[in-house]
């Protein structure tokens, strides 16, 4: 049973959701005091050396050879577009409510789907559509104040 647990997609998937949830409130605290492309400077500090420790701890660091090209190139894109979502989310937490700040962040997930169709051929069924369009409906929802 844990060696599945531990393959599941939706196992990491939803420990990705409660750490960023987690995420949220320790960052709308943390920055109550402290610019906030500052935080994201600590903060990123952190992750780069704890997955050093994981990446070394576990056996799994690689040479840098061994990444292809175009890999760097779309791992930088996507280092990028985090160093962006990053900086863009804790300014938003910086001068508003963590519970309004997160569900719109969250519609990152509509852009994903549209993204995926768009630029990766992905296909969602009717029924997925409509899970999009609720997400984006209760991400609006719970982020208006009123």
């Amino acid at each position: 049973m844990q060696s599945n647990l531990l393959n599941s997609w939706q196992f990491w998937a939803l420990l990705s959701a409660a750490f960023a949830a987690l995420t949220a409130i320790f960052a709308k605290v943390g920055i109550e005091n402290v610019n906030s492309d500052f935080a994201t400077f600590i903060r990123t500090i952190v992750i780069l050396s704890a997955l050093g420790v994981i990446l070394v701890g576990t056996g799994q660091w690689q040479p840098l050879a061994s990444v292809s090209q175009r890999t760097y190139l779309f791992l930088i894109l996507s280092g990028l577009a985090t160093g962006g979502s990053w900086i863009c989310y804790f300014r938003a937490l910086k001068i508003g409510d963590a519970a309004r700040v997160a569900p719109i962040d969250k519609l990152s997930i509509v852009l994903v789907a549209v993204f995926g169709v768009l630029f990766l051929g992905e296909k969602l069924s009717g029924a997925n559509w409509a899970g999009v369009a609720l997400i984006a409906a209760g991400a609006l929802l719970v982020a208006y104040k009123g």
